[in-house]
């Protein structure tokens, strides 16, 4: 797990910023960079909800820094412009430089992120881990809204993104998908795209779920899990199959935002800097 980063974007706290949440007469743009696409829209954070079309490109191959800042360029232009931007990535970002990378090319390791994204733009830019914006998202207006103490978002896709908070602060970078189970990364092991993969059962992937989620239980001791990505919506179809294998009576929801998490959580970002 990262260290927490407190002058990093992603240390944002998921309660209102000073001077309101809806970003005053200024327009917030939240992008979402996927191994697939990459998303953008105006934001209105004082309600969480997309105030424009929400456009999606798709993300370049090779995807290195440079064409993903292009790509960002024209999102940017068809939006007709903005006054503050978050973008997300798949990585850990410390201090706005970007650690690691997945589905996005390997030449990001060591990318000043948000220098990289001022000079495209020609505006300070927040930049974060997109897992973490997806929590910021939640905790602010989703299935975390109002809670305290111990929330942990997991979000079962391609891999297993996660996102932790204490008291409405984020702790950034957890990457809580890598943590070893049955001799594998975690995210091998439950992710959705591994019920896919292996055809499995909604009660067989469940239990995997449930292992997974047992293990984070014991880690954090956290009141709240919170489950996103596309199978959030059919937590009826395995949430007793997690429960046999979770042993643990944590609450358990799902996420409210959907696919457009990464793009709220990265506006919220964008504002809550630019008030910093």
């Amino acid at each position: 797990m990262s260290t927490p980063d407190s002058s990093s974007a992603a240390s944002t706290r998921s309660d209102p910023a000073p001077g309101g949440s809806g970003g005053g007469d200024h327009t917030v743009v939240g992008v979402d960079v996927g191994g697939s696409g990459v998303k953008a829209a105006v934001v209105d954070l004082a309600t969480g909800e997309l105030a424009s079309e929400r456009i999606r490109i798709e993300t370049p191959h090779p995807a290195t820094p440079e064409a993903v800042a292009a790509v960002v360029v024209e999102l940017l232009d068809r939006l007709g412009g903005a006054d503050r931007v978050g973008v997300t990535v798949p990585a850990v970002v410390q201090r706005g430089v970007v650690r690691t990378a997945a589905n996005i090319d390997d030449s990001w390791v060591g990318t000043d992120a948000n220098a990289l994204f001022a000079r495209a733009l020609g505006r300070p830019t927040a930049v974060l881990n997109d897992a973490d914006a997806a929590g910021l998202a939640e905790m602010r207006f989703g299935a975390g809204r109002g809670r305290t103490g111990v929330v942990v978002m997991a979000t079962l896709g391609t891999g297993i993104g996660s996102a932790v908070f204490t008291d409405g602060r984020l702790v950034p970078n957890t990457e809580l998908g890598h943590l070893e189970l049955r001799g594998m990364d975690a995210e091998d092991y439950a992710a959705a795209s591994v019920r896919e993969n292996e055809h499995l059962g909604w009660k067989k992937w469940g239990h995997r779920v449930g292992r997974y989620l047992r293990m984070v239980d014991r880690l954090f001791s956290p009141e709240l899990f919170i489950i996103g990505g596309g199978v959030s919506k059919h937590l009826d179809h395995y949430m007793h199959h997690v429960r046999d294998k979770m042993h643990s009576d944590t609450e358990v929801v799902p996420a409210h935002l959907l696919n457009q998490a990464g793009i709220v959580g990265a506006a919220l970002a964008a504002q809550e800097e630019a008030s910093s």
